[in-house]
C-alpha cells in the first residue's frame, strides 16, 4: 500500500531526505533566504511551513508544557537547536498575521553547471507583504479592449440612424 508516500523522493533514501530537509530548513531559518534546486525548494516548502505553524501554535499556548511539546515535535523535524531557538523565540512573530504561505520560491532561470539542475531561491515572505495580483491573461485583456470600442460603436449607430431620417423628411 502507498500510505503516506505523497512527497518528492528527490532520488535519495528516506533517511537522507529527512536529513536534507532538516539541514535546508535550518539554513532557511538562520539566513532567511537560500539558493537551491527547484525540486528541493518545492519539497522544502511544505516541510518548513509545518514547522513554522508549530512555532506559532507554541507561542499561542498559555501552558508551558504544551509549548514544550510543540517545540519537541519541531525538533524531531529540524535537528538544529540554534535554528529552532531562533524560530521559536524571534522569527515566529513575523508570521502571526499570516495564515500559511510563509515562503516564496523564485525561479532563477539558471542551471547548475555540474548537472544542469534548475536553480531557485526560496525565502520567507515578510509579514506585511500582500503579494502580487495575477493578471487575468492576454485573452481577457484583448476581449475587454474589443468590447469597449464595439459598445461605443453600437451606441453611436442608433443615434446616427435616427438623425438621417429627420434630415430626409
Amino acid at each position: 500500500m502507498r500510505h503516506n508516500k505523497h512527497h518528492a523522493s528527490l532520488g535519495v533514501t528516506v533517511e537522507h531526505r529527512r536529513a536534507m530537509m532538516s539541514n535546508l530548513a535550518a539554513s532557511l531559518i538562520t539566513h532567511g533566504r537560500i539558493k537551491t534546486t527547484l525540486t528541493k525548494a518545492k519539497a522544502l516548502r511544505p516541510f518548513i511551513e509545518k514547522v513554522i505553524t508549530k512555532a506559532k501554535q507554541a507561542a499561542a499556548k498559555t501552558d508551558p508544557k504544551d509549548a514544550l511539546h510543540l517545540r519537541r515535535l519541531a525538533h524531531s523535524d529540524v535537528r538544529d537547536e540554534t535554528a529552532l531557538t531562533l524560530l521559536f523565540n524571534e522569527k515566529h512573530k513575523e508570521f502571526t498575521n499570516r495564515n500559511g504561505g510563509y515562503t516564496r520560491i523564485y525561479k532563477l532561470g539558471a542551471q547548475r553547471l555540474g548537472d544542469a539542475a534548475e536553480l531557485a531561491l526560496i525565502e520567507f515572505v515578510k509579514a506585511d507583504d500582500t503579494g502580487y495580483k495575477k493578471s487575468k491573461g492576454k485573452k481577457a485583456a484583448k476581449a475587454k479592449k474589443a468590447k469597449a470600442p464595439k459598445a461605443e460603436a453600437e451606441t453611436a449607430a442608433p443615434a446616427a440612424a435616427e438623425a438621417t431620417p429627420e434630415t430626409k423628411a
